[in-house]
């Protein structure tokens, strides 16, 4: 059954389609809560054969407005994963640095090798995202022969491109964006300031990011609009509910390494019985011999 949240070029995506209060998938939440339990031990079953087989490498990408749960989703579902071959990248503001390179220069360092998983915690659609709305783009160092009015639009078609790249290359893309309401972000940021616990997430910058909440949500529409593809899908993820978000989210994450069904590496008759060789030195040094494989007793002295 096709994902009701999936946008992958095949139809345009209009602010309000994915209500984010909506759970029309799993109305209960212990119900929720009891299948993405199910769901995690299947995805670090499959995680374990990725890192095996080493056939292909995945990006499981979040952005989101401030408080929509990035972190809490991130760590809620990801968290099952083995350490081996599963990493986080998180783009913040960048450097001078990074700066003076192209703006794919940061993300592409953080690709995953073949049987590798990378969470990206934000990501190039910064560049396309905060990157329009603020306008950064005039401040930042160009030859004169780049036209700032299409700045964006080429960003988009060179993150196509590079997507694009990646997954001829054996590295899927799956893009989540976590659609939260405005009137739960206050409520959110509220908890922040009220709650001694919570404190220390609130930021006065994300507040005033607020103001520009609709400018963002046309970012968000006009880059999945022009980035969803059916090999670097996104998905609009209601986010107002944590749990349901995250049994969402971790259906998705299923369903993607289910299609990549990655299988522990077959291992050739020659290996084997290279194996048996092992096997018998094993053996004698444990005391134990090919038939009874147990401890072999001693005999008892006659008296």
């Amino acid at each position: 059954m096709k994902n009701p949240y999936e946008y992958n070029g095949s139809r345009v995506y209009h602010r309000g389609d994915i209500k984010p209060d909506d759970t029309s998938l799993c109305r209960d939440r212990d119900k929720a809560l009891s299948h993405m339990q199910e769901n995690l031990s299947r995805i670090d079953e499959l995680q374990r054969r990725l890192y095996a087989e080493k056939k292909e490498g995945v990006i499981f990408l979040f952005q989101a407005m401030d408080a929509a749960g990035k972190d809490g989703t991130i760590q809620g579902v990801l968290q099952c994963l083995s350490p081996h071959g599963v990493y986080e990248a998180a783009f913040k503001s960048p450097s001078s640095t990074e700066l003076a390179h192209d703006f794919l220069w940061r993300i592409e360092q953080k690709v995953p090798a073949k049987g590798e998983i990378a969470i990206f915690n934000r990501s190039q659609y910064e560049d396309v995202l905060i990157g329009k709305v603020k306008k950064l783009y005039e401040s930042q160092a160009h030859a004169d022969r780049i036209d700032n009015d299409h700045v964006i639009e080429h960003r988009c078609q060179d993150i196509v491109n590079f997507e694009t790249y990646l997954y001829h290359n054996s590295v899927r893309t799956v893009k989540f964006f976590l659609n939260v309401s405005k009137k739960e972000q206050a409520k959110r940021f509220l908890a922040r300031i009220e709650e001694p616990e919570k404190n220390w997430k609130f930021n006065g910058g994300d507040y005033e990011e607020r103001k520009y909440w609709d400018a963002y949500q046309d970012a968000f529409a006009d880059a999945i609009n022009a980035t969803a593809t059916r090999t670097a899908p996104w998905y609009v993820i209601p986010a107002d509910h944590k749990w349901y978000m995250r049994y969402v989210v971790s259906e998705i994450i299923l369903s993607v390494l289910e299609d990549m069904n990655p299988q522990y590496p077959v291992v050739t008759g020659e290996r084997l019985a290279e194996f048996d060789g092992y096997k018998q030195d094993l053996l004698k040094d444990l005391g134990l011999d090919e038939t009874e494989e147990k401890p072999k007793k001693k005999k008892a002295k006659k008296k």
